[in-house]
């Protein structure tokens, strides 16, 4: 511990952004860099605490106080390998990670935890520009063939720790380029897909083979890979999106928000989009239903492309403005949040329940019917919605954004495919079935078949996938080889 009392010396220091009327106009980056004493400084505000709650707060428990510290000596190499020991894509999750790692920092019982996660970003953009970060190629080959399905942050980590330890690796994405939702589901100006396309070349030297328009069970059988290859991974997303069931829900002008997103990166990174496939906010009246982080996504993009006004309903109470620490730290809190994409203008609603989808004269939706709700909780526990008598209302809305979540992975093309040919269990909630425990961890009930990440899990965060992509190798080097040193 290099500054024992940094945390009272030194104040908190936040994230700065450019002007919103300035990153509005683009689609890159906009987060402002701190300067290396500013980064020293947050360093040492790590307590050093003799029970790090940050560990457990972090699903790939990062080392977080031994690079704090590192940082606030300004060993930058050094704290990088501490930072790689635990997580391969640091700069993804210093970008677009919530950090429930500074919801658990000690120094959050008085809302002010240590900048965990600007530490984490600025540490890897650091070791990328002093080319610290090399490729870990194998000493030797282990003649073992493994297909990786999906290639979002759960298939990127499990094929390039599965590469380290030799085996022959060949990853399948069924869009055109690599990283799954990182790639398109995730907007430029939160995460610039430079990032994803560099460590594509770090993983090809280790020896991942990147197969993309492959989608698995349409394209090519999925029974194939398991014919060709000596184990299959399944780490796709969990792409089937919630749906809302009321009249009107099939008039023009309600899509999906993924599908708003994904045409939109597209054509930000170049790819061709046919008009009729692209979603355009400009000079609408946008609703975005669902009070999450992709509805967020829709609220950023759907300012760049000049809408006229953009309102975000919720169906929920607003969450309070601060938690009560007594009962929720050091646990992830359910708290009022801005983010960067609602600071740039929105208006947001709760208690709202939409009823009726209205559309003109030609099909196209005008409007929605909505009425507010309160919620109750009950006796034992449970809690129930009631409308408000007389709280109906109509809201204009040229564009509605459906972005409420996901359920599970889509079923279509593989997944049936596993299920009839080969026996594939899912569970309750139709997501594919693994534990991650015992000698049979992230093991399908399929011989050789393995299944991590949203796939596994449900719709989660991208470190989730990392930590499960991560310990799925593990899984895998220990099943193929009868021990593995990978790290779990």
């Amino acid at each position: 511990m290099g500054k024992p009392t940094g945390f009272k010396e030194y104040a908190r220091a936040e994230l700065h952004y450019q002007p919103v009327h300035e990153r509005t106009a683009h689609y890159a980056e906009f987060t402002l860099p701190f300067a290396d004493g500013e980064l020293s400084i947050q360093g040492a505000r790590c307590m050093d605490c003799g029970i790090p709650y940050c560990h457990n707060g972090c699903p790939v428990h990062n080392l977080i106080p031994d690079w704090n510290d590192l940082v606030y000596r300004q060993d930058w190499q050094a704290a990088i390998e501490v930072l790689h020991s635990t997580n391969n894509f640091p700069e993804f999750t210093g970008r677009i990670c919530p950090a429930p790692c500074e919801a658990a920092c000690t120094l959050n019982l008085d809302d002010v935890p240590v900048a965990i996660k600007t530490l984490e970003c600025a540490i890897i953009d650091r070791a990328w520009e002093q080319g610290w970060v090399k490729p870990q190629v194998p000493a030797h080959r282990t003649g073992k063939r493994v297909a990786i399905v999906g290639s979002g942050p759960a298939g990127l980590a499990c094929a390039q720790q599965l590469a380290r330890a030799g085996h022959a690796v060949s990853l399948y994405e069924k869009e055109d380029r690599i990283g799954g939702l990182l790639r398109y589901g995730i907007p430029d100006f939160k995460l610039n897909k430079k990032l994803i396309d560099r460590r594509m070349s770090q993983m090809r030297t280790e020896g991942v083979e990147f197969h993309t328009n492959c989608h698995i069970g349409v394209d090519v059988p999925a029974r194939h890979l398991l014919a060709e290859h000596d184990a299959v991974v399944l780490a796709g997303g969990a792409e089937k999106p919630r749906d809302i069931d009321i009249p009107g829900r099939s008039f023009d002008g309600i899509h999906f928000a993924l599908d708003f997103l994904r045409a939109n990166s597209k054509r930000v990174q170049g790819v061709f989009v046919p008009d009729d496939e692209f979603i355009s906010a400009e000079g609408l009246r946008v609703v975005v239903i669902g009070g999450g982080d992709t509805g967020s996504d829709c609220i950023g993009t759907s300012i760049r492309h000049g809408a006229r006004t953009v309102t975000q309903i919720e169906l929920l109470d607003r969450p309070p403005e601060r938690e009560n620490k007594a009962l929720t730290w050091p646990y992830w809190p359910q708290r009022f949040r801005t983010s960067s994409s609602q600071q740039e203008g929105c208006e947001r609603l709760w208690n709202i329940l939409t009823k009726e989808f209205i559309a003109n004269s030609d099909g196209h939706i005008r409007a929605l019917k909505y009425a507010r709700v309160q919620w109750h909780q009950q006796a034992n526990g449970r809690w129930e919605m009631t409308e408000i008598p007389g709280s109906e209302a109509e809201m204009p809305a040229d564009l509605v954004l459906l972005a409420m979540g996901f359920l599970h992975p889509v079923h279509d093309g593989m997944i049936e495919e596993l299920r009839d040919h080969a026996g594939l269990e899912l569970d309750a909630r139709g997501n594919v079935k693994g534990t991650t425990d015992g000698i049979q961890a992230y093991h399908t009930s399929v011989p050789g078949v393995f299944t991590a990440g949203d796939m596994r899990r449900g719709q989660s965060l991208v470190v989730w996938a990392i930590r499960e992509g991560r310990q799925c190798a593990h899984a895998v080097d220990k099943w193929f080889m009868g021990q593995t040193n990978l790290p779990r």
